[in-house]
């Protein structure tokens, strides 16, 4: 059964998908997400944060995440790219969101909506960047 959370990530991410591709202003993406089929099971207030935030920040979260790429920031697929600037608005903004689980969300939405193996590179990515974002909270994970 999907959340109210995780559905909020997947109409985010559609909302990010559509403003790299036709540049739409988030409030107009947001409108016109209310009127699909199932926006009415979200958590509303965390899809706003999540689509606004990824969008009104996606330099600064593109230049954390650049340096944990093994390809420039403009080779990702829209998917991906999109994924990983919600994710890492989530790792710096959200910080009540454990980032192992915005990690398994984020690969969770790569499975569904990317490429094959593009789970595992959303996977790996996230990884070194909830290293650099939140230290102690990585480092604690893994003396467990």
């Amino acid at each position: 059964m999907k959340t109210s959370r995780r559905r909020s990530r997947e109409f985010a991410l559609q909302g990010l998908y559509q403003w790299q591709l036709a540049g739409a202003a988030p409030e107009v993406i947001a409108r016109e997400l209310a009127e699909a089929k199932g926006f009415d099971k979200i958590d509303a207030a965390y899809f706003s944060d999540l689509l606004d935030g990824a969008i009104r920040e996606a330099p600064r979260i593109e230049s954390l995440f650049a340096p944990c790429l093994d390809r420039p920031v403009v080779e990702l697929s829209p998917i991906e790219r999109g994924i990983l600037l919600m994710a890492g608005y989530e790792l710096l903004h959200r910080m009540e969101v454990p980032f192992r689980v915005v990690i398994n969300e984020a690969v969770e939405l790569a499975k569904s909506y990317g490429g094959t193996d593009g789970y595992k590179y959303v996977n790996g990515v996230l990884d070194k960047l909830a290293a650099r974002l939140r230290p102690l909270e990585a480092k604690g994970s893994k003396t467990r």
